[in-house]
């Protein structure tokens, strides 16, 4: 019969997530087939440890299993826990469970989660270390006018970045050949183990010879030094997409640094910067402008040309429009950057008032005071007492 999963664990009914995540680990490490290699004994702890935390790790599946004991879970639990080996599933399966507490996600095509190889003496990093070491990122500031945000636009940007050295072609080494490090047997790291009493660690870190790389040069190349690198300059195409604000990044890959001795590049790390406009202020996808219109224009209506991002369009002002009244453009504002269309070009409307007038502009206007309908009542309703206005309320 099966035993008990809180048994399993060592953890009793009453326990948090976390410390059911701890016991896990500490079980797990302890039982891994690769530090017990042969061990068929340890081998099943391994799969029973696995099948406990499946279960007790989900909260519909633990609360299942406190109501209606191993019947509650069915089978699902039993194929997780045989993944180790034969059967159902294979080693990855068990693999993905660690991903959450050593910091990594499944590799691409399957594989240990990151940092998983580094607990249990995994062989990813002996692959890894074949490859080089990567170049490091680069990080540019692109300025972009509102004009070129709001559709979008292709840039073509020199950057300074460490190339492969020409010399050599990137090798480092004046014949253009690697020798194997006969530190690290081309393993690019070196492993100290350790017994103590919770068992035998191993301890794993890059070469000190070839600094992980498992290559050595032994003839340096004269240009770079035998580094495989020079400072440089090279020539970028960014396309940027339409609807991009202040602080938004693209990431270019493999467009950042070279790698030492034929490593991989680093990326490029494309961050926006918006220009401030002279016209226009931005808000969302929407532009606005302020445009000033005379007094006589505000009240009599008229019709008027305003810039907008895409060139001048004619725009009518309504009969008695009040100052700071918005009049939207539809589709002329800044393209959206996960949608299809635009946003709008909304035009703030307020009232030009002239530093200077003639002396019959002055007279003009006093005309115009003597008018009932262009000057506001003596008493507006703002201004009437608190009595005043509840008569007018209750009577």
């Amino acid at each position: 019969m099966k035993r008990d999963y809180y048994e399993v664990l060592g953890v009793s009914r009453s326990v948090s997530k976390d410390e059911i995540k701890k016991a896990y680990r500490k079980l797990a490490m302890k039982y891994h087939p690769d530090k017990n290699p042969g061990d068929s004994e340890a081998e099943e702890h391994f799969k029973e440890v696995n099948e406990a935390y499946e279960v007790l790790s989900n909260e519909d599946k633990r609360r299942r299993y406190d109501q209606f004991g191993h019947a509650g879970v069915g089978s699902s639990a039993s194929s997780q826990g045989g993944a180790y080996g034969a059967g159902a599933g294979d080693i990855n399966d068990i693999f993905s469970a660690f991903s959450d507490m050593f910091g990594g996600g499944a590799r691409s095509g399957g594989g240990s989660p990151f940092g998983f190889e580094d607990v249990f003496g995994g062989g990813a990093r002996r692959s890894r270390s074949s490859a080089g070491v990567r170049g490091n990122d680069l990080k540019i500031r692109l300025k972009l006018s509102l004009e070129e945000i709001s559709k979008g636009v292709e840039k073509t940007i020199k950057i300074k970045k460490q190339i492969p050295c020409e010399v050599c072609q990137g090798t480092g080494s004046k014949t253009g050949e690697l020798e194997t490090c006969s530190t690290c047997q081309g393993a690019g790291e070196v492993r100290q183990a350790s017994k103590t009493m919770f068992g035998q660690f191993v301890n794993i870190t890059a070469c000190p010879t070839c600094g992980g790389e498992g290559k050595v040069v032994k003839e340096r190349c004269t240009s770079c030094h035998g580094e495989g690198i020079k400072q440089g300059e090279t020539t970028v195409k960014v396309n940027i997409p339409a609807g991009v604000e202040e602080g938004n990044y693209l990431t270019l890959r493999g467009q950042g640094n070279a790698g030492p001795r034929g490593g991989g590049n680093g990326d490029l790390i494309v961050v926006i910067e918006e220009m401030p406009h002279k016209l226009f202020v931005r808000r969302g996808n929407d532009v606005i402008y302020n445009l000033p219109v005379s007094y006589p224009d505000m009240i009599l209506g008229t019709k008027v040309e305003v810039p907008t991002l895409d060139g001048r369009v004619k725009l009518t002002v309504p009969q008695g429009t009040q100052p700071n009244t918005m009049l939207r453009i539809n589709g002329k504002g800044i393209g959206h950057l996960k949608s299809p269309g635009r946003g709008d070009h909304l035009v703030r409307v307020n009232v030009y008032v002239p530093k200077e007038l003639s002396h019959r502009d002055k007279e003009l206007l006093k005309e115009m005071k003597k008018s009932d309908h262009l000057v506001p009542d003596e008493k507006t309703d703002h201004e009437k007492s608190f009595f005043e206005k509840a008569k007018d309320i209750f009577g």
